[in-house]
């Protein structure tokens, strides 16, 4: 036998080998319509990045995608509903920050970092605090002034009670001194339409859904939540910038699976997810929206959940901020 057969023989014998293990991951990959669970309403940020990236993931995976929305009490319903579902690689939830602060200001059945199996970042972004254009604010110093001069006078809205929105400018107040009154809405898609009719003088939104309206002139950016300034809101300072410390508080979103769905459907959603956010076509229209592209490891997308629990669970328990505020 040649040295040339031999090589043949083995390879061919490796392949023999690892055969089983390619048909038992191939085996247990659901042979059937995948579940994206989105938590909240259509037309908020949420289902706006599920619905950029749910044609290229189903065309990756080979399989139907389908979009679940699931709208209702700060993105918790939708989470419960996912965090029931079988581990077998059918059910994913594309979360938004409120996954992280949920666990502090409601009673959920499940704790996130042990019902879910984190697959990845997807995307980053700034929340901006936005005055519609007929109101007298015109910097963030106008509307610390009314408030202080008049405070629970001044009402800002936001996508949800206990969202980071809601608990970032919670924050802002407290190293402020000032008071304003929180109206929670059930998404953003909801807020953004209350803003925009200058129902609500304020509002703290992540740029996804109102960068056309800043854009169009209706609502006027007043300071944005990350550290510096962002390219999604050109000309406007973060809070840092206009004296708020080291404030920061970037809004973010994560594909997540269920805790106990096998490591290799979960490696394959991971690899499907990271061709999908490296496609230019959807680059592009996330971060047309308002958002940086991310795209993690599933343990560095595990740390960061970790992360934002524990500093945002701070903030709620010292300002007693439940789900009924």
């Amino acid at each position: 036998m040649t040295t040339t057969d031999r090589r043949g023989l083995l390879a061919l014998t490796a392949a023999g080998l690892a055969m089983p293990g390619l048909l038992r991951a191939q085996e247990a990959w659901p042979d059937r319509t995948l579940r994206l669970v989105v938590p909240w309403p259509p037309g908020g940020s949420t289902d706006t990045v599920a619905r950029i990236i749910q044609p290229k993931l189903q065309e990756v995976l080979g399989k139907p995608v389908v979009i679940d929305n699931r709208g209702g009490a700060s993105g918790s319903i939708g989470a419960i509903e996912a965090a029931r579902a079988a581990p077998d690689g059918t059910t994913w939830m594309l979360a938004y920050d409120t996954q992280a602060t949920n666990e502090s200001v409601m009673k959920l059945p499940f704790h996130t970092m042990e019902a879910f199996a984190p697959v990845s970042l997807v995307a980053t972004g700034p929340l901006a605090l936005v005055a519609h254009h007929s109101t007298p604010f015109r910097t963030y110093a106008d509307v610390v002034a009314a408030a202080k001069k008049d405070p629970d006078s001044l009402n800002y809205a936001t996508s949800g009670v206990g969202g980071l929105a809601h608990v970032a400018t919670t924050l802002l107040q407290q190293v402020g001194g000032f008071r304003m009154v929180h109206v929670p809405y059930k998404g953003g898609g909801p807020a953004t339409q209350d803003a925009v009719a200058g129902h609500v003088p304020l509002f703290m939104s992540n740029v996804v859904v109102i960068s056309q309206h800043i854009k169009a002139g209706v609502l006027r950016p007043l300071g944005v939540t990350t550290r510096g300034e962002t390219r999604h809101v050109p000309g406007v300072k973060s809070f840092a910038q206009q004296g708020v410390g080291d404030f920061e508080a970037p809004t973010w979103w994560a594909l997540l699976g269920r805790t106990g769905t096998p490591k290799p459907i979960l490696d394959k959603m991971h690899a499907a997810l990271m061709t999908v956010l490296a496609d230019n076509d959807v680059r592009q229209k996330i971060e047309e929206q308002g958002a940086d592209v991310v795209g993690s490891t599933p343990a560095e997308c595990g740390t960061f959940l970790q992360r934002e629990i524990t500093r945002w669970g701070e903030v709620i328990r010292a300002n007693k901020i439940q789900a009924d505020s």
